[in-house]
């Protein structure tokens, strides 16, 4: 039996670091909405969801010394699947920022089906999808606010300079 650290040969580290990034930022009703049909899927907890803090390190002017920023609070949990349709065993892992205890089982259900090749496909359709797209217009939605805020210095100056010249602007 592996360890619960080691991940099946068809599983990419690159791919499983680009779903946990989705996975980490997704609303739970996304999640669940995603997982909705995979409700059968029977796991066994090896690490329950548990809430702690974590330290949060930064580096002064991002090249400089590393140094304590504070405490953020997590959740983890980790689990492995009981009936994997005769693949080796899956863990699934997850570490969500937050104390959301569902957010963490529902992360860590995901990540371990996305490492069974049986199951990549439905979810990427079903899950990861809709993640990148939700992800996608939240980021949008962001810029377009930060844009609807943006100054341009050198306008303000030309429209000040014109008044002060008496010029219509």
């Amino acid at each position: 039996m592996p360890h619960f650290t080691e991940t099946p040969q068809t599983c990419t580290d690159a791919g499983r670091a680009q779903w946990m990034g989705l996975l980490a930022r997704a609303p739970v009703d996304l999640l669940e909405r995603g997982l909705s049909g995979h409700a059968d899927v029977r796991a066994t907890w090896l690490k329950a969801p548990q809430t702690g803090l974590m330290m949060v390190r930064a580096r002064a002017g991002g090249s400089g010394e590393k140094f304590n920023l504070g405490e953020a609070t997590v959740t983890r949990c980790v689990l492995r699947l009981v009936d994997c349709d005769g693949q080796p065993a899956v863990v699934g892992v997850a570490y969500v920022l937050g104390r959301s205890h569902r957010q963490a089982q529902l992360m860590a259900m995901a990540d371990a089906l996305l490492q069974l090749p049986a199951q990549r496909e439905r979810l990427e359709a079903s899950l990861l999808a809709p993640l990148r797209a939700h992800l996608d217009a939240c980021r949008q939605r962001q810029q377009a606010q930060a844009e609807s805020t943006r100054v341009d210095f050198l306008t303000v100056a030309r429209e000040a300079a014109s008044a002060a010249a008496g010029e219509p602007a």
